[in-house]
């Protein structure tokens, strides 16, 4: 069986494709998958969807967005 640093080097020599799928199924080993929650999040998803056109609430440009994260973290 090849040492953890063996095997990392392996996985860094693979294609990007197969490292994401990689990184992917380790993070889901750790975090196992609940249905409830995924369907919960794409009710919200749509909800805020439906929302933003219909006007109701407005978009903040991602540049915003990530400027008030770094701005807050500056302190």
């Amino acid at each position: 069986m090849p040492s953890k640093h063996e095997l990392i080097e392996e996985v860094l020599s693979l294609p990007i494709e197969d490292r994401a799928y990689i990184i992917d199924s380790l993070i889901r080993s750790m975090n196992p998958v609940d249905p409830d929650i995924d369907r919960k999040w794409i009710e919200l998803s749509k909800r805020r969807l439906e929302e933003l056109k219909m006007g109701k609430v407005k978009g903040v440009p991602g540049e915003e967005v990530f400027d008030r994260i770094w701005k807050r973290f500056e302190r």
